[in-house]
């Protein structure tokens, strides 16, 4: 049996671990304490001289040269949650440790939710919920796209753009997509049509975001793209506020009443005090529920330890981490 630890904020333990997932750890493991914030760990060096493997996720130490300097034996870190940016450095890296993310779990939630957005999207379920709360009357019919031979578009193909292409199959739309690093075959085998971000916005009903927020992403989606979309379109971002140039879109949205805009995330978020984006009738805010929540963040937690089976029987993970991967992730 391998020495182990859990480390990870309280809270976060019992959401992604819980005591069944502790337990469960605990048959696998030989843990040296119960589970530990990155701040009590730091304090007991005795721990940490020990430990082969960690078990994470939100709240997770820096593994910086200090921390690996008092962690010679460690080998692997099973990081129950998404981005692993804020774990890892390059010394971590360097001393080329096994690190396993539950980002594909992550993934799933936000998928289910943008399914259901576009969904509701297209029928214009935004515009009637307000429309009756503003004029205290039954909501008045108005043009809408509906799911039949219409033109849904995804800002990038990554592991949850790819996940909601699969939860669209079923619905006779039309997916296009933008991603520089997806191939046309790689396309055509997720029924979906590669296309330019221009034509993207200008000629689907809705648009889901879903780039990770890089430097080469920051603003990439811009007013002069929003203001193009069709008559009663919807913009839907579960990805990074960042993406976007919000006070564009927050023009855009002033300027046309006729577009939506369903916003998961914002930056920063929350929005700042007065932004006209608590006001906009035409803005649904929803405070970054689309990721795992609650219940679902225990699915996290059960592929860690999953993939702790997998390592240590010698079979290959399944969603192992490299450098260059989990940078593009950030």
């Amino acid at each position: 049996m391998v020495n182990g630890l859990i480390v990870l904020r309280a809270e976060a333990c019992q959401r992604i671990y819980g005591d069944e997932g502790v337990a469960d750890i605990g048959r696998r493991v030989h843990l040296l304490a119960a589970p530990l914030t990155a701040e009590d760990v730091a304090e007991r060096p005795d721990l940490l001289a020990e430990a082969e493997v960690i078990f994470s996720g939100w709240g997770a130490p820096v593994l910086d040269e200090v921390f690996l300097a008092a962690a010679p034996r460690l080998r692997a870190v099973f990081y129950g949650a998404g981005s692993i940016r804020k774990m890892m450095t390059e010394a971590a890296w360097d001393r080329r440790l096994t690190v396993t993310s539950a980002y594909a779990m992550n993934a799933i939630p936000v998928a289910e939710f943008t399914l259901a957005a576009i969904l509701m999207s297209l029928k214009q379920v935004w515009h009637y919920v307000r429309q009756g709360q503003v004029e205290r009357k039954y909501p008045r019919r108005r043009p809408m796209a509906g799911a039949y031979g219409t033109k849904v578009g995804l800002v990038s193909l990554g592991m949850i753009g790819r996940l909601v292409c699969e939860r669209l199959r079923p619905f006779d739309l039309e997916v296009l997509a933008y991603d520089p690093y997806v191939t046309s075959e790689q396309a055509a085998g997720m029924d979906v049509k590669l296309v330019s971000l221009t034509e993207l916005f200008q000629s689907c009903e809705v648009v889901s975001l879903h780039t990770p927020w890089l430097p080469e992403t920051e603003g990439l989606i811009t007013g002069e793209l929003l203001g193009s979309m069709p008559t009663g379109a919807t913009f839907l971002n579960t990805a990074r506020g960042a993406v976007v140039r919000e006070q564009e879109l927050i023009e855009v949205m002033r300027g046309r009443p006729d577009l939506t805009a369903v916003l998961d995330v914002t930056h920063p978020e929350p929005p700042v005090t007065g932004s006209p984006l608590y006001e906009l009738p035409n803005v649904v805010l929803t405070p970054h529920v689309a990721g795992s929540m609650d219940r679902e963040c225990r699915r996290m937690g059960r592929l860690m330890i999953e993939e702790f089976d997998r390592w240590s029987q010698g079979e290959p993970l399944l969603w192992g981490l490299e450098r260059e991967q989990a940078a593009r992730m950030a």
